[in-house]
């Protein structure tokens, strides 16, 4: 899935769109695609890789072919209003969004798409009626993610309560969520509850591989809990992995805030 990279203190490293293909309606399929059908889905699957690749031109083009093939179908006008998102052009990103939503208004992956969307764009309280959309679902694949979207958005609307209750539930559902993680370590972080900030850091470690993010916000908890070797360990780490980061540039400039 696209990793969206938010501004400021939000955090998103391990993905807040979903490209999948597949609806997440409430009615399960009963009958076999049409040939029409099939090619909208697998037009829409192609659509879906290139945009994660950053090839938004070939990923516009494959999503029209999926709808030449199928008019109506949902995923593939969901594909382009993440793929216009991308390209700033937020009138046909909505549009796309909008249209997804009148065909296949229960579909969570599309309502959570969508909420991303409001979200990135500063409109944070109508995006939390999409993510919670798509948490009614009883089907959906993958609710912590609208969770943590949810918290994220809450987060940037400066309603931290909310935003941790969002990422409690997100890691209700799956305690190893790491962006619930991330962001709460985070938001220890900046309470100075290093201790706790920690903690939550080790959770994550334990089970994906770090990133730029990750890695910067551990060497600054270790720096302010005073453990010298770790945060040299880390340090060492950022250097060598992620050369060319933010993180790396910061920690070269001694630009820890």
């Amino acid at each position: 899935m696209k990793r969206l990279i938010a501004a400021g203190f939000i955090l998103c490293a391990w993905g807040c769109a979903n490209t999948g293909s597949e609806s997440t309606s409430y009615a399960p399929k009963t009958v076999e695609d049409t040939s029409e059908q099939a090619r909208a889905r697998i037009h829409t699957e192609l659509a879906a890789g290139y945009f994660e690749l950053g090839n938004y031109g070939v990923a516009l083009q494959e999503a029209g072919e999926a709808l030449k093939a199928d008019p109506n179908h949902a995923p593939a006008f969901s594909i382009l209003g993440l793929v216009y998102m991308e390209l700033r052009d937020d009138k046909a990103a909505e549009a796309n969004f909008q249209r997804a939503l009148r065909i296949s208004p229960q579909d969570s992956d599309i309502n959570n798409n969508f909420g991303w969307f409001l979200c990135q764009r500063k409109r944070e309280s109508e995006s939390l009626k999409y993510f919670l959309s798509a948490l009614r679902n009883p089907l959906y694949a993958t609710p912590d993610k609208s969770w943590v979207n949810a918290g994220i958005c809450a987060r940037q609307s400066g309603d931290l309560v909310a935003a941790d209750d969002y990422f409690q539930k997100a890691l209700k559902l799956r305690p190893a969520q790491p962006q619930a993680l991330l962001q709460l370590a985070d938001m220890a972080f900046r309470r100075k509850n290093y201790p706790e900030a920690k903690s939550y850091l080790m959770r994550i470690q334990k089970d994906v591989e770090p990133t730029p993010d990750y890695l910067w916000l551990a060497l600054r908890v270790e720096r302010a809990i005073g453990d010298r070797n770790a945060e040299s360990s880390i340090g060492f780490q950022l250097r060598k992995n992620f050369p060319e980061s933010r993180e790396a540039r910061a920690l070269a400039a001694g630009q820890y805030e």
